[in-house]
């Protein structure tokens, strides 16, 4: 790798991943006033941007309606940009996305992302409830270019339109956790997001794919990718460290098949969770930066340099409001020097 092309971690974007959370005994008119709050707060922070994601059948996400709470958000904000994190596509049918998304940039221009993901988003039996095809998904591609399609100026002219999306400009990105979104993205010219946060283990070799097989397109020169990755960051690394615990229960949960509300944190977690179940869980958050302000800025200038990332974008599931802004806060671009 040349490290002359690594850019400091203050010349690069930082941005939220936000999935309006419930903790156990909250609910999820709570929860969008926390997202609300954060995102307010994000802006004045020096925050690129802030992403909700379509998740359906989850007792501890708020953001089911993806494009309602990005309006939501917008409305309380000015400059930072608000998008998907994403909209999982094969949900739902081209046209609709670009209604949606064309609405949302006709309200507050120059401001939203479209990310883009392949997969449910949930369950199989939800799946079967969201009336979806799971062969949907072998459609993507053509189906993201449909959507391209509608927001070309050219559409307006076209028998089916999507009003009032035509000739607006809204960055669209392809989501990915695989190789796969990796070469999809790189064919067709677009930004690429990379789930590290969750799926860590084919990043390298997707950025790879992304970079080497990218071709140029109306809508960008170069390849351009952002990293997913979970902060923890509080005044002492062993507050940081009962912070994550949280997000510990969540994937512990999650892989048993059992989602759940955000758990509060847990000092004896390790003592109460079988080590093979907790292996699993410390290999999924490999991309974890866990830690006091210094330690989690520092672990993100080691990831950003290692992945030559343009950008980085942080989830952080907490169960304590305050102690998430606080996390937040404590790393913003603000601060840097």
């Amino acid at each position: 790798m040349n490290s002359s092309v690594i850019r400091p971690l203050r010349e690069l974007p930082l941005s939220i991943l936000d999935l309006a959370w419930i903790p156990e005994g909250s609910n999820a008119a709570t929860a969008l006033g926390h997202s609300r709050d954060l995102v307010q707060h994000a802006e004045s922070w020096g925050f690129n941007r802030h992403w909700v994601a379509e998740h359906h059948n989850m007792p501890g996400v708020a953001c089911t309606a993806t494009a309602v709470v990005l309006g939501y958000l917008a409305a309380a904000t000015r400059r930072i940009r608000v998008g998907s994190g994403g909209v999982m596509l094969p949900n739902h049918a081209p046209l609709i996305i670009a209604e949606q998304f064309g609405t949302l940039d006709t309200l507050y221009p120059g401001r939203i992302d479209l990310g883009l993901g392949r997969a449910p988003g949930t369950d199989g039996l939800t799946v079967r409830a969201l009336r979806r095809d799971p062969a949907n998904a072998e459609h993507f591609a053509s189906d993201v270019q449909e959507l391209q399609y509608f927001f070309d100026a050219e559409a307006a002219r076209g028998r089916v339109q999507a009003v009032p999306a035509a000739g607006r400009n809204v960055p669209i990105w392809i989501l990915g956790s695989s190789t796969w979104g990796a070469q999809l993205a790189a064919a067709l010219g677009l930004p690429f997001a990379f789930a590290a946060h969750f799926a860590p283990r084919d990043l390298e070799q997707a950025l790879h794919l992304y970079r080497s097989g990218f071709k140029p397109s109306p809508q960008l020169e170069r390849p351009y990718v952002m990293v997913g990755v979970h902060v923890y960051a509080a005044d002492t690394d062993a507050e940081a460290r009962l912070l994550a615990t949280t997000l510990q229960q969540m994937f512990l949960a999650l892989h048993a098949g059992r989602p759940r509300a955000l758990q509060p944190p847990r000092a004896d977690l390790e003592q109460v969770t079988p080590a093979a179940d907790l292996a699993g869980v410390v290999a999924t958050m490999r991309y974890a930066s866990i830690g006091t302000r210094d330690r989690v800025l520092a672990n993100l200038a080691e990831i950003a340099g290692r992945t030559q990332a343009d950008e980085l974008i942080i989830a952080a599931p907490m169960f304590d409001h305050a102690a998430r802004m606080h996390s937040y806060e404590l790393i913003a671009p603000s601060t840097w020097q």
